[in-house]
């Protein structure tokens, strides 16, 4: 099969040809038909700090994909050869602590398709039936394969945006990248007043106003605090979603948040970050982490917004603003890596 591989522990990928994965007991033989291009990827194409920190190689990298059930292994029960299937990423161990208590997106054993075991920039990958997310079975067979791409850094949007209540409250989100772009279109259906978004591109701004939000601003030219002046909020933003990872996001979005405020982290920093604890405290903000999605309450809460919100399909599915062959996937990481478009998805069925 055709894959793009990283040979070794160095920069760089290479489209080859390698062995089919096979179904063992317990797995789902997938050929793949779409995979969106995530920051992850571009760090295991570099081989920097955070790309081999994470990863050991060689590997064939890629984590969000879209594609078909060709074979199942022994002890396959709830998925079957013909199904459309996207894939959640984080194999767990099942046995820790948080595994046994049914928290398994808490699993301190994770391992990472596509960052510690082949993934799916390939014709096939393999993953076990549980990490299977079924669109036949659950009845979504109007999902696009460019869609079905992004349902895992739709997860992570979701899981972000949804951490605390948001009806009827001001939302701040710091970053109008692929997973910031989808997260102002969760807290927008959810039933948020206002939403406001930051970045310093103006193309991914423009892109924000698909989202339906009230304001996007350029943080680049304007200070953050305008943002709460235009939206004439007297008293600051409820919560707040930090999507970027910019080392000055976070101390920005605590200077406008309303005392009592909460904030949920996706962004991953390359720095460490200086933020006004005292504010924190005095405010009395909430600070959280998120990582991937809740498994599965997050896959559920996807599938039945999309399917009961037309507007909401048609608003994340207009986050995919490229689409290549996977021939081209040098073109298509670039343009990831350019940070002023959407999702870029390669292609597996064109060569």
């Amino acid at each position: 099969m055709k894959a793009l591989y990283k040979s070794g522990p160095h920069p760089g990928l290479e489209l080859v040809d390698r062995p089919e994965p096979e179904a063992g007991t317990g797995e789902v033989k997938i050929r793949v038909l779409t995979t969106g291009i995530c920051g992850t990827d571009l760090h295991l194409l570099h081989w920097d700090g955070a790309g081999a920190g994470m990863a050991t190689a060689p590997l064939i990298p890629g984590h969000e994909f879209y594609g078909e059930v060709v074979a199942v292994g022994d002890l396959v029960e709830d998925v079957q050869v013909g199904d459309r299937v996207s894939g959640e990423g984080h194999i767990v161990c099942g046995i820790c602590r948080n595994c046994r208590a049914g928290r398994r997106q808490l699993c301190i054993r994770t391992r990472g398709v596509g960052v510690q075991r082949d993934g799916a920039f390939a014709e096939y990958v393999v993953i076990p039936q549980e990490n299977v997310w079924s669109h036949t079975r659950e009845g979504s067979t109007d999902i696009a394969p460019e869609l079905g791409a992004l349902f895992d850094p739709f997860g992570n949007a979701v899981h972000t945006a949804l951490k605390f209540p948001v009806v009827g409250e001001d939302v701040l989100i710091t970053g109008a990248g692929p997973i910031g772009l989808m997260a102002a279109a969760v807290v927008r259906h959810a039933g948020a007043r206002y939403v406001a978004i930051t970045d310093v591109s103006a193309p991914r701004l423009a892109l924000a106003d698909r989202m339906g939000v009230d304001l996007a601003l350029n943080v680049s030219t304007v200070d953050i605090e305008r943002a709460r002046q235009q939206l004439r909020l007297r008293e600051g933003f409820d919560v707040g979603l930090e999507m970027s990872g910019h080392a000055e996001a976070l101390p920005e979005m605590i200077s406008v948040m309303n005392h009592g405020g909460k904030i949920a982290l996706l962004g991953l920093p390359t720095t460490s970050i200086d933020i006004d604890w005292a504010a924190v405290v005095t405010h009395m903000l909430t600070l959280q982490g998120i990582y991937g999605r809740e498994m599965f309450e997050t896959w559920n809460a996807m599938t039945a917004m999309l399917q009961t919100s037309q507007w909401l399909h048609d608003a994340v599915a207009s986050v995919v603003t490229d689409v290549l062959p996977a021939t081209r996937w040098q073109e298509g990481f670039d343009a990831a890596a350019g940070g002023t478009g959407g999702k870029v998805v390669l292609d597996w069925t064109v060569f």
